[in-house]
């Protein structure tokens, strides 16, 4: 596996800047690209995990209160089973996203953790999470 440790956190890209092919393959503006994409993801997972958390204490609280009747229960109960889940979802989302993060900082990114094969622009692009090869990834969804 290549590893690259470029300073790519003091770059400031284009407003509309795209890695592309011609350029070194995760160059430190490929990182600054990806590190850029990811963390704004990450802070808006986490103010909407927040929000969510916000919900499900009132939801709690109007719960414990015992507010409205059976079907207003129920439905408090629907909505917070749903936001829970939600959250999980996020968090595991965010894990693969912290994960990503560290990747680029550690100079992994962009290499499938399998074979150490470049992983490719278009495919990070489309889902900047992949640490497989396309290839790697149909075979791992077949053997599951």
């Amino acid at each position: 596996m290549k590893k690259k440790t470029l300073d790519f956190k003091g770059i400031i890209l284009p407003a509309k800047y795209v890695p592309k092919k011609s350029e070194p393959y995760m160059c430190p503006e490929h990182l600054a690209f990806f590190y850029n994409m990811l963390t704004k993801q990450r802070d808006e997972l986490l103010n909407n995990t927040n929000s969510i958390l916000d919900d499900v204490r009132t939801a709690e609280k109007n719960d414990t209160a015992g507010v409205g009747d059976e079907q207003d229960q129920a439905s408090i109960e629907q909505e917070l089973t749903m936001n829970l889940r939600v959250s999980e979802r996020n968090d595991n989302l965010l894990a693969k996203i912290n994960s990503a993060i560290e990747r680029i900082e550690n100079g992994s990114f962009g290499y499938s953790i399998i074979s150490g094969d470049e992983i490719g622009l278009q495919r990070l692009i489309a889902r900047p999470l992949a640490t497989m090869t396309v290839e790697e990834q149909e075979e791992y969804e077949q053997k599951k």
